[in-house]
């Protein structure tokens, strides 16, 4: 389960995704994001699949690879969907004692498990293509303009990059520590809820520890060789859109305009 978290990880391969100025792929993934949550409508989501199926197929990133991401979010669409499929009001379906499936909670559930997923899809997609170096970047370049408004851009840049560059080191950090605990006769499954907790005290401490102690090499590393942010500082490769990057541009306001055609002319 750990290892199957692929947020913040980077797979490496030559695809027109991956070349893309990370500028583009952060706008695409917020604007694919937006386009979800625009209409409650399967014909809008026949449309967003087939999008979401044609940049993953351009981005050559084994689907299997990033449909792992997916096992980590089971509980929680597991919970979404049972909340939404017993709590909607409605026409009732079936009844079981005073709990009632109606057809407004199935299709509401329907609805909020797609969107769930393609979010999951839709932001690994950026993150699976774009370094962290290259993200930091891309976010710095885009929220340039609050720097007049005195945000510092570039530290909220580069703590959101090593945020979701430390995700992969601390899942794989977590399956380590695991192992170990479970050599020497742990036992993280069998028990009730409570006894689970504790359970997981032997493990939260160490990781606590390594997080904190990777956490100074790194402040210390960056100090060693004289890591300054913020203005003043040049880029060895400078963020430069590319013909390429304004016909994504183009792509994604077309994909955008369908679906708005689409939820408005197709009620599905």
């Amino acid at each position: 389960m750990i290892r199957d978290i692929t947020l913040g990880q980077y797979y490496p391969a030559d695809s027109v995704i991956h070349r893309l100025d990370p500028r583009v792929k952060l706008g695409g993934t917020i604007l694919f994001i937006i386009s979800l949550f625009l209409y409650r409508s399967f014909a809008v989501y026949a449309v967003a699949a087939l999008f979401l199926a044609i940049v993953i197929r351009i981005s050559k990133v084994p689907f299997k690879f990033m449909t792992r991401g997916l096992k980590s979010i089971m509980m929680l669409l597991m919970i979404t969907v049972v909340f939404n499929l017993f709590l909607t009001p409605g026409t009732v379906v079936f009844q079981i004692w005073k709990l009632k499936i109606t057809e407004e909670g199935i299709r509401q559930s329907l609805f909020m498990a797609i969107r769930l997923v393609f979010l999951i899809l839709g932001s690994t997609i950026m993150t699976l293509t774009t370094t962290p170096n290259n993200l930091t970047d891309g976010i710095e370049k885009a929220l340039r303009p609050l720097n007049k408004l005195h945000v510092p851009v570039h530290d909220v840049a580069m703590t959101m990059s090593i945020a979701l560059r430390f995700i992969p080191i601390l899942m794989e950090e977590t399956d380590k520590i695991m192992k170990a605990q479970m050599a020497r006769g742990a036992d993280f499954d069998s028990g009730g809820l409570i006894q689970k907790a504790k359970s997981l005290v032997p493990l939260l401490v160490p990781l606590f520890i390594s997080a904190f102690r990777r956490a100074n090499d790194l402040a210390m590393a960056m100090e060693a060789r004289g890591y300054r942010g913020g203005d003043g500082r040049t880029k060895m490769k400078p963020l430069i859109y590319k013909k390429r990057d304004y016909i994504a541009y183009g792509i994604l306001f077309g994909y955008l305009g369908i679906v708005i055609l689409t939820g408005v002319f197709v009620k599905i």
